[in-house]
């Protein structure tokens, strides 16, 4: 199990936001905390601390007053610190490679692929033939529903009607290197994991998966390691001393080992 460090950037500014709150209209969430340090700041720490397979996550949609800004950040980022982190947020087939020459190793993706509340394959394969399956993580970010878990796009507003479960990851990972999975009901509040998520992830495990979401304190990266039979990585924001909150960096990555 390994922790997977991120940035998540909102209107130009690197913030720890509850992702439920977000919304495109108006370029609104709920802020956890707003960094006074940039993009680099962040990459370039988790460089010194070794860390690789983080994710930088863009907040603002493409058609937002703030959407330069914040790519600009992230961009910065990933030139202040190459070939360690991934990129997400607004990524198409025809704009993948540009994150991917700033030196991303990864691009992220999930409205483009899960277009009308389905699998959008001519999308899919567009960006596999784009970049390769190599450098394609599919983000599964979902929420709960009465008969299980649903896939959300659009910054995690929108319900789909693909369903998180073994077929789905199955057929998925057929296209990608990678899943990353935000447990959106949680993110951000800081309560507790959604262990339903994680058993779901655990109990597949064929490919590299980071779940993100809801994390508090180390019982919980305990809680995560044992429910994800160990093939689980974590993400931690809000919860972080770097991002305001009580954990210190350090101790989650010894945890995690």
């Amino acid at each position: 199990m390994n922790f997977r460090p991120c940035i998540d950037i909102h209107k130009g500014k690197v913030k720890q936001i509850v992702g439920s709150s977000l919304r495109d209209e108006g370029d609104t969430a709920k802020d956890n905390f707003v960094s006074s340090r940039d993009a680099v700041f962040y990459a370039r720490m988790y460089r010194e601390h070794g860390l690789t397979g983080g994710h930088i996550i863009l907040l603002n949609p493409a058609d937002s007053p703030y959407y330069e800004g914040t790519r600009r950040q992230a961009i910065e980022a990933l030139q202040g610190a190459p070939g360690i982190l991934q990129i997400g947020g607004g990524i198409t087939a025809d704009n993948a490679v540009e994150f991917l020459e700033a030196g991303a190793t990864h691009v992220i993706v999930t409205s483009y692929v899960f277009k009308n509340g389905k699998i959008n394959y001519s999308n899919l394969k567009k960006l596999v033939d784009a970049v390769g399956k190599d450098h394609i993580v599919l983000d599964l970010s979902c929420k709960a529903a009465e008969d299980g878990y649903y896939i959300v796009t659009d910054r995690w507003q929108k319900m789909t009607d693909v369903r998180l479960c073994e077929e789905t990851l199955d057929e998925l990972s057929q296209y990608c290197d990678e899943f990353l999975v935000h447990a959106a009901d949680v993110e951000g509040k800081q309560n507790g994991i959604e262990e339903n998520v994680a058993k779901i992830l655990g109990s597949w495990g064929k490919i590299p998966i980071t779940y993100a979401g809801g994390v508090k304190d180390l019982s919980d990266i305990e809680k995560l390691k044992k429910i994800g039979k160990g093939k689980v990585d974590v993400t931690v924001g809000s919860a972080l001393d770097i991002f305001g909150g009580p954990l210190k960096m350090e101790n989650i990555i010894s945890a995690c080992q």
